[in-house]
């Protein structure tokens, strides 16, 4: 098990402290990565943080990431990997205008795999929290929410998930 002492003392006294605002609850990362004892506790070792003499701070959107995108294409991993008997849960927003779900189901098309359970809305306390379609080799499509469904729906997104990691229909 992973402890991590939170700097508590830092975050009750910071302006940003209210999770009321989405500014805010998006800088809360900042201060807890950037905690030494987090950091130590996640093993990130400190050759890797300076830079210039200095520490590195983590940053949430990182323009200076020196990487080259190799991979274009995900749907041959997903077939070798759902091929294998690997299950695979497949989310996209309600209301996500970054990455409609008509894209992800456009997706979900191209693997050709047949329709199991036929698209129908599931529920949380008596409410629609979204829709799910299931298809051959365990493959599960959900819908719900927005572009990051835990920070506007998070009972749905703590229920979406135990429903399938437990083997239980949405």
């Amino acid at each position: 098990m992973l402890l991590i002492k939170l700097p508590t003392q830092k975050l009750l006294n910071d302006p940003l402290s209210s999770p009321s605002c989405r500014k805010d609850r998006t800088q809360q990362p900042y201060y807890w990565i950037n905690e030494a004892s987090v950091r130590e506790a996640l093993h990130i070792r400190k050759v890797f943080l300076y830079i210039q003499g200095r520490i590195r701070e983590w940053l949430r959107c990182n323009p200076d990431l020196n990487f080259i995108r190799t991979v274009y294409d995900v749907r041959p991993y997903h077939l070798n990997l759902s091929n294998k008997g690997y299950r695979s849960l497949i989310y996209s927003g309600d209301h996500d205008m970054v990455i409609p779900h008509q894209s992800t189901q456009a997706w979900i098309k191209e693997l050709n795999y047949s329709v199991i359970d036929q698209w129908r809305s599931w529920k949380l306390n008596g409410q629609i929290a979204g829709y799910t379609e299931s298809y051959s080799n365990k493959i599960t499509f959900v819908t719900g929410g927005g572009h990051t469904a835990p920070e506007y729906k998070p009972k749905e997104s703590v229920a979406m998930f135990k429903r399938w990691i437990s083997n239980h229909p949405l």
